[in-house]
């Protein structure tokens, strides 16, 4: 009861008084200030806002990594091999510790010992992070990116040969085999090079290394950043431009293909883009014999530069 003496904690003992006590250097003051504004969400370490941000910038960095190392692993025993045997550039053979060896994998390690290239024997979980489905069956290929030339080098080079310049322009296609096909039909129908845009078109990957096989490393691709200001530059150069569509005002047939000319191939899909197709100085097609409406745009290129290699001839 009140007034206990005896009752524990009655009597409170010396120093042990709350409240502000001589030389507490103000802390209640100070606790009492305001912390000035709050800060911006994505500045609070702990807030989802700052979250997000940190992640924004990491994917900023990774891909700004990628863009600055643009190299590509060919995954499989099939696709190595292949590259190998087309002769295509590459900085190392990866192959998983214990994997199963087989003709294709013995063939693989011969040619890349022959060729001097580093084979590099890795943990089997090393080649599960280069692929999201772990599709490699123990063995990869590095290939460093492609040195492209400019459109100016292309058609230089192509007039210091003796036949007229014959050169291929690609507009809206996006399928890298597409691309490695029509550069192996431009290297066996005797022509000069490649130009490619530089936005929204396949561009020369492993995949397009392996579809080529091998020719994406005699015949040279370019690069433009305009493809109609190229066309342009070209047509005022003395070059013919001949668009190749399937709804084209002439046939293949009656194309005079003895002159210096680059033929634009556009989409089986799409077709040439309408200013491409205003820049061009014919629009071909090819007949079609059956019920087919049209063709791969890497077939119907082939025809067409076999049909110029007929006539140079």
């Amino acid at each position: 009861m009140a007034g206990n003496s005896k009752r524990k904690g009655a009597v409170r003992k010396a120093g042990t008084k709350k409240g502000p006590t001589v030389g507490s250097g103000g802390q209640r003051r100070r606790g009492l200030e305001g912390r000035g504004a709050t800060p911006p969400a994505h500045k609070r370490e702990y807030h989802p806002a700052a979250k997000a941000a940190k992640a924004a910038a990491k994917q900023r960095a990774y891909r700004t990594a990628k863009r600055a190392d643009e190299s590509e692993t060919v995954l499989g025993r099939n696709p190595v091999l292949e590259c190998l045997r087309a002769g295509i550039p590459a900085t190392a053979l990866y192959v998983a510790l214990g994997a199963e060896a087989d003709e294709r994998l013995t063939e693989s390690v011969t040619r890349a010992a022959d060729s001097g290239l580093p084979i590099l024997e890795v943990p089997r979980s090393d080649l599960d992070k280069m692929t999201t489905n772990g599709l490699h069956q123990g063995i990869a290929l590095q290939v460093p990116p492609y040195s492209y030339a400019h459109p100016d080098d292309l058609l230089d080079a192509a007039r210091q040969d003796a036949a007229p310049a014959l050169l291929v322009a690609l507009d809206n296609i996006s399928d890298p085999r597409n691309l490695g096909a029509i550069v192996r039909s431009v290297a066996a129908f005797g022509g000069h090079g490649v130009v490619i845009p530089q936005r929204r078109s396949a561009s020369v990957t492993a995949v397009a290394w392996r579809t080529s096989a091998g020719a994406a490393a005699r015949i040279p691709v370019a690069r433009a950043a305009n493809l109609n200001q190229t066309l342009k530059a070209w047509a005022d150069r003395g070059l013919q431009v001949v668009g190749l569509d399937a709804g084209g005002d002439t046939v293949v047939d009656e194309l005079d293909g003895t002159g210096p000319m680059v033929v634009v191939v556009g989409s089986e899909g799409k077709g040439l883009s309408r200013l491409v197709r205003q820049n061009c100085d014919a629009i071909v097609s090819i007949p079609m014999a059956g019920p087919t409406e049209s063709l791969n745009a890497s077939v119907a290129a082939g025809v067409v530069l076999a049909e110029i290699a007929r006539q140079r001839r």
